[in-house]
């Protein structure tokens, strides 16, 4: 009889195929001690060697397949072979021990991963996956084999592993491997990005019920569901088998609205865009139909490597996305770094709240140095394409007007050198902070729009991080504290002539959508893959009917009282 698990849906997709069993867990050594502890740590300098070429070869491989910005996690793979608080400490241990290398290797790196691991901060917990990767190559090394990769799977398979980390995923023969299923992992881990920016189906997160799955055998993943059957029923591989025909028969269809309007069906149009992440993902945006890029997270330039981009590394970057979006409208955010998302180099301080604290457009204010290399990089590039740019982290208007100051000041120097600089260019802010929601019309004079970024405003008017699984059903999307906000800042744009979009997971939620056309948003921006089924429902929907709806849930008293009345509403608009 089959045996069905859940995980996480990281990537959507279906898959049938036989398991390959990806065997990365840790070699354990024994402890032994050594004659010569100098030729010892001459032998792991070999290795270490040995994983630079290894890894060189690999960020090269990854950059041919997807792009310069995904082969950037490989820099700090290779900044881990120089770390002297990493490769420097083995050798001490083995010289000051006279221990074996591999004994000094396995219990420095086992040290770093459960220090890692015991973070709060959630990216620094998935850079275990990083060092763990890093040190089994080194181990691989140093026992004279292969470090086992993915790269050789010769036949139709889904891998399931404890974890598969940035080297392997870049190493998936798309030919042959189906999707895969890990023990451990989150949405936001370095394997679960590459997988969704490869198109591959993969479940994360099932936990150690996933290691018992034997080799060989058969498992369906349903992966936009989370599901996982294994050695299924002659009866549910058929209806699987039916699923996925049906499942590409859908993906073949939504493909004919590709290049449609986005209008509902009483003649209201609004404009549905992508959120990107680096200059790969614009590609995806446009053969998913965006008619703009309503977010580009500019931090992802930063990230994964040991200093900061230059003003030039930048330019080239906006200037190709811009050329790329042929005229169409590119929102670029400024440098929103803090809470989750940390640069090692930048040295900030350590905080007990860093969500609260120095981060996005507080740390531009306070080190404007970094913050006017972005903006002289964002000006020169704005006369190639439609700029808007949007600062983040907004909570009071001071802050507003001093981000409009500064990025006035580096128009005129940039004029006054010579530079052409587009004269129109929109300026907007993000509203992700409750009192800039409830200040809106304040702020409405001061800027061309405002985006809705839903996911902080969320937690911070809920109180509740979403990354905490004790308080996630605090995470209320459709609470009516949400939309009412929400509602607040449409109209108070729409007093002063200005636009709406909104940037965060909500706006591709396909049960929010129907309420925020009928609340009144100009924009919808969200993940490349969610933009034709929800060009397809908007043009189901009429905004006239649905204004007098979301009229009705703003005065509704829970998620899931709305919820419901959406669901019923939409199920019977598509009969």
């Amino acid at each position: 009889m089959s045996n069905q698990l859940t995980g996480i849906a990281a990537s959507p997709g279906l898959a049938i195929a036989k398991v390959y069993r990806l065997n990365n867990s840790a070699h354990i050594p024994v402890r032994s001690t050594v004659t010569d502890p100098k030729q010892e740590v001459q032998r792991f300098r070999q290795a270490v060697e040995q994983a630079k070429q290894e890894l060189e070869s690999i960020r090269e491989l990854t950059e041919a397949k997807l792009g310069a910005q995904k082969a950037e996690i490989f820099e700090s793979h290779l900044l881990s072979l120089e770390d002297p608080d990493f490769i420097d400490v083995i050798m001490d241990n083995i010289e000051q021990e006279g221990i074996n290398a591999e004994y000094a290797l396995y219990e420095v790196s086992q040290a770093f991963i459960n220090t890692l691991m015991a973070m709060d901060n959630e990216l620094l917990r998935e850079r275990a996956a990083d060092v763990r990767d890093v040190s089994g190559r080194l181990m691989s090394g140093l026992r004279g084999e292969k470090y086992t990769t993915v790269s050789d799977i010769a036949e139709e398979s889904i891998i399931i592993a404890e974890d598969l980390s940035p080297s392997d995923t870049a190493q998936l023969n798309l030919d042959v491997v189906r999707g895969f299923i890990t023990e451990i992992g989150s949405r936001t881990s370095h394997s679960a990005i590459m997988a969704r920016s490869l198109g591959i189906p993969a479940i994360v997160g099932v936990g150690a019920a996933a290691g018992d799955i034997p080799a060989g055998v058969t498992v369906i993943m349903d992966a936009s569901e989370g599901r996982i059957v294994v050695d299924p029923t002659e009866e549910e591989l058929n209806a699987y088998r039916a699923k996925k025909e049906q499942y590409d028969r859908r993906q073949a269809e939504l493909s004919k609205l590709k290049d449609q309007p986005t209008v509902s069906k009483d003649g209201r149009q609004v404009e549905l865009a992508a959120n990107i992440g680096s200059v790969e993902d614009v590609q995806k945006a446009i053969d998913n139909g965006a008619e703009a890029i309503g977010l580009f997270r500019t931090e992802f330039l930063y990230m994964g490597r040991s200093s900061f981009p230059t003003e030039e590394e930048q330019f080239k970057v906006y200037k190709y996305v811009l050329e790329k979006m042929e005229g169409k409208p590119v929102v670029i955010r400024t440098l929103d770094i803090g809470g989750d998302k940390e640069l090692p180099y930048l040295e900030l301080p350590k905080e007990s709240n860093p969500f609260l604290g120095l981060r996005a457009v507080r740390l531009c204010l306070d080190r404007q140095e970094l913050f006017r290399t972005q903006l002289r990089a964002l000006l020169r590039a704005s006369r190639y394409g439609q700029l808007k740019i949007m600062f983040p982290m907004i909570a009071v208007l001071e802050e507003l007007l001093e981000a409009k100051r500064l990025l006035q000041e580096e128009k005129d120097k940039l004029i006054q050198e010579g530079e052409t600089v587009a004269d129109r260019i929109e300026v907007g802010m993000m509203i992700e902070v409750p009192a800039a929601a409830l200040a809106a019309d304040s702020f409405a004079a001061e800027v061309d729009f405002f985006s809705i970024g839903t996911n902080d405003l969320i937690q911070y008017t809920m109180a509740a991080d979403r990354m905490n699984e004790t308080v996630s059903y605090l995470y209320q999307p459709l609470h009516p504290s949400i939309l009412r906000l929400i509602q607040m800042v449409i109209r108070a744009a729409e007093r002063e002539g200005k636009w709406v979009g909104m940037c965060g997971e909500m706006a591709g939620d396909a049960t929010a959508i129907p309420l925020l056309l009928g609340l009144g948003l100009h924009e919808f921006s969200m993940s490349a893959g969610s933009i034709l089924p929800a060009r397809e429902l908007i043009r189901e929907l009429s905004q006239e009917e649905w204004a007098v709806h979301a009229g009705r849930a703003l005065a509704m008293r829970s998620q899931n009282e709305i919820k419901e009345v959406v669901q019923m509403l939409t199920r019977s608009d598509s009969k």
